[in-house]
């Protein structure tokens, strides 16, 4: 069985204090950062977003509760880390990780990637 097609994701709980500027910064690396509430691909986004931010902080028994009010975002990888069909360098990992640990006492994650349908982004015409 073969599985659908995805987009490797980071989920993470950001505080909104810090949410623009960690966005610019993943931006210049060629990671998108995408608010569940918002995200495209969610039918019911803020429902998904409660559900998702629910479930980190249950799964840390009262280690995360800062976070209560912070904002689960996906953060995706763009084109530039893909070479054709190969999976993600260990590169693209390490740049994101490197990039959230600056942000340490406002994000919270947990280390790993999940998978979600395809976030389609604008492109750019060229003539």
């Amino acid at each position: 069985m073969k599985r659908a097609p995805h987009e490797n994701v980071a989920t993470v709980l950001v505080d909104p204090v810090v949410l623009r500027e960690l966005e610019m910064d993943l931006m210049v690396l060629d990671l998108r950062l995408w608010p569940v509430a918002t995200a495209p691909i969610c039918e019911d986004g803020p429902r998904a977003a409660f559900q998702i931010r629910r479930r980190m902080l249950v799964s840390r028994r009262g280690a995360w509760d800062e976070a209560a009010e912070w904002v689960p975002v996906w953060i995706a990888f763009g084109e530039s880390w893909y070479v054709g069909d190969e999976p993600l360098p260990w590169s693209a990992h390490q740049t994101l990780w490197q990039t959230l640990g600056r942000y340490a006492d406002h994000v919270r994650y947990r280390l790993g990637l999940g998978g979600v349908p395809h976030l389609d982004v604008p492109r750019e015409r060229t003539a």
